[in-house]
C-alpha cells in the first residue's frame, strides 16, 4: 500500500502542496489528475525520495520515504517529468548501466534487460545513442529502466507523452498487464487515458485534492451523465423533447439535425425520449446514451465551481 498523509511543499511563501492526503492498494491504477501548476509532479517527486516535503509524510509498504528512503525507493519505478537519461550513452549500455545499479549482474543482468527491452520493443534502438533518439523512443527508454527491477509500485509521470497512437495503445496495454500486482500511479493531462487504464482517478487543484473516485463516478458528475445524443435526417422538435420528463434542457450540436437531451440529476430519460422518437415517426440515424464527459467535469473541479 501507499500512503500520503497530510502532504505539503511550500517553496518560500508559495504552497504547491497543500495538506494532501490518499491512499493506494496493489492492483490499482491510479490516474493522477489536475492542470498545469496543481502540484503533480512535486507531488511524484516527493513520493519517490528526490524531495523532501515541507511536512507530512508517504509511506511504500510500510517504509516511511524520508526515514527508509532506499528501502522505499527499491520497490518503486519512477518515470519522471521529461524522462531524463544519459544522452551520450546507447541505449543498450545505459539500461545495463541501470540494471548494475540496481544490484543485478551476469546473466541475471542481461535477463532483466532483455525482457524490459522487449516489453517497450526497443529492439530497433539499442545500439543508438539516445540523444539521437525521438521524444517517444526516448520516453520508452525511460519506461524500460522503470520496470527493469520488476518494482512493486510504478510512479510514470506523461508515461505516454511523445508516442503515437500505436505506441500509445502498447504502453497501455503493458500498464493493465503491470497492474494485476503492482501499484501504478500515473500523472497524465490525456483524459483518455483514465479511462483506458485507470481503475480511479484523483484530482488535484492548487495542491489541494477536489476529488477521488472511479471514472466512472466522476464522469456521474458530469451534466451530460445519461444524456441522450439524437442525429435525424431532418430537424427535430426541441420543444418536444424538453418538456418530457426527467428533461434539465436541449442543446444543438455543430452537426447537422443533432440535438443533446440534457437529463435532470439522478435522471434516466433514454426510455422517454425513444418513445417520443417512435411516436413522432422521426427518422434517426443515431441516438446515443452519454455516460458523462469527464474534461467536463475536470474542468469544473480544477475551477473551483464543484460543491
Amino acid at each position: 500500500m501507499i500512503e500520503i498523509e497530510k502532504l505539503t511543499k511550500r517553496f518560500a511563501q508559495h504552497t504547491v502542496v497543500d495538506d494532501l492526503s490518499f491512499r493506494v492498494q496493489p492492483g490499482e491504477v491510479l490516474g493522477f489528475l489536475g492542470p498545469n501548476g496543481a502540484g503533480k509532479s512535486t507531488t511524484m517527486k516527493m513520493l519517490t525520495g528526490f524531495l523532501a516535503p515541507t511536512s507530512g509524510t508517504a509511506r511504500l509498504f510500510g517504509f516511511d520515504i524520508q526515514k527508509d528512503t532506499l528501502k522505499a525507493q527499491r520497490l518503486i519505478g519512477y518515470l519522471p517529468e521529461g524522462a531524463p537519461c544519459y544522452g551520450d550513452m546507447h541505449v543498450r549500455g545505459f539500461l545495463e548501466f541501470i540494471a548494475e545499479v540496481r544490484g543485478f549482474r551476469g546473466a541475471e543482468k542481461r535477463s532483466r534487460v532483455a525482457r524490459a527491452v522487449e516489453q517497450v520493443e526497443l529492439q530497433a534502438v539499442l545500439e543508438q545513442s539516445i540523444e539521437t533518439l525521438s521524444k517517444g523512443f526516448k520516453r520508452r527508454v525511460g519506461l524500460a529502466q522503470a520496470i527493469l527491477h520488476d518494482p512493486r509500485a510504478l510512479i510514470l509521470d506523461e508515461p505516454t507523452d511523445g508516442l503515437d497512437p500505436n505506441q500509445k495503445h502498447q504502453v497501455r496495454q503493458l500498464i493493465q498487464n503491470l497492474a494485476t500486482d503492482k501499484i501504478i500511479i500515473i500523472s497524465t493531462h490525456i483524459l483518455e487515458e483514465v479511462t483506458a487504464v485507470c481503475s480511479r482517478a484523483v484530482v488535484i487543484a492548487a495542491g489541494r485534492l477536489v476529488a477521488d473516485g472511479t471514472p466512472l463516478e466522476l464522469e456521474s458528475r458530469s451534466r451530460y451523465h445519461q444524456a441522450v445524443t439524437l442525429v435525424g435526417d431532418a430537424p427535430l422538435d426541441e420543444a418536444a423533447l424538453a418538456a418530457l420528463p426527467g428533461v434539465a434542457g436541449v442543446e444543438r450540436n455543430a452537426r447537422e439535425h443533432s440535438l443533446t437531451v440534457l437529463a435532470q440529476p439522478g435522471q434516466v430519460i433514454f426510455p422517454h425520449v425513444s418513445a417520443l422518437v417512435a411516436a413522432r415517426g422521426w427518422s434517426i440515424k443515431e441516438m446515443d446514451v452519454e455516460r458523462g464527459r469527464l474534461d467536463e467535469v475536470f474542468r469544473t473541479l480544477t475551477r473551483g465551481e464543484a460543491a
